[in-house]
């Protein structure tokens, strides 16, 4: 369990570690229902539930949440574990592509509410949880994002897609690795299931050509 706090910006990046999370999980809980609420997620998220997925961040002694304070408010955060301690429905692509899953960190989310956008705390969660998986001693890291056409109704007219920021970070789509969540969208009357396709960026060169031997990937 630890805690470490940098600054940015006038606002406080702090990143905690296994039961050190439990403490704000409640503001964590609020930040996801508030994000995940808006395009390409459009979730019905609730206080209850979120706090208990978030749960699996406080069992392990291998995550971390980066938490991102404009004073007493949590504005942003993001979290990583490594994929063997991830939920079972992030494991099954990769073990069915015949990756070792005890080389990969899975990176859960990064939400930040949009007036705090813009001014790099995007890059500074990818850069935290890569030096979390170097740490780990994990040289694969991968998150999924869920697939939307831009043709929805509840598309604003101004989305742009995070994929070329992904791509410049050096993560690359793997259409072949696809996972499916399932969860109430707004408008809908129960929940229906969400297809999700796994980003992968490989930190060791010769793990990742070894990867590709083994998984075909």
């Amino acid at each position: 369990m630890s805690t470490k706090t940098h600054a940015a910006q006038g606002l406080r990046v702090e990143t905690r570690e296994g039961a050190a999370v439990e403490s704000a999980l409640g503001p964590l809980a609020e930040l996801r229902i508030a994000v995940f609420y808006e395009f390409p997620y459009l979730y019905e998220g609730t206080q209850a539930y979120e706090e208990q997925y978030l749960q699996t961040y406080v069992r392990s002694a291998r995550s971390q949440v980066v938490l991102v304070w404009d004073g007493a408010k949590v504005v942003g955060a993001s979290t990583v574990i490594p994929l063997l301690e991830a939920p079972s429905e992030m494991q099954g692509p990769f073990v069915d592509a015949g990756f070792d899953l005890a080389r990969v960190d899975y990176f859960g989310e990064s939400v930040l509410l949009p007036e705090f956008r813009g001014r790099g705390l995007g890059l500074r969660f990818f850069e935290l949880r890569e030096a979390h998986a170097r740490r780990q001693g994990l040289s694969i890291c991968a998150f999924c994002a869920v697939e939307r056409s831009v043709q929805h109704p509840l598309c604003p007219p101004d989305y742009v897609p995070l994929d070329s920021f992904w791509a410049k970070r050096g993560y690359h789509k793997f259409p072949q690795l696809r996972a499916q969540l399932t969860w109430q969208d707004r408008g809908e009357s129960e929940p229906s299931a969400k297809d999700m396709t796994f980003w992968i960026k490989h930190l060791d060169q010769v793990a990742h050509d070894t990867e590709q031997e083994q998984s075909g990937v």
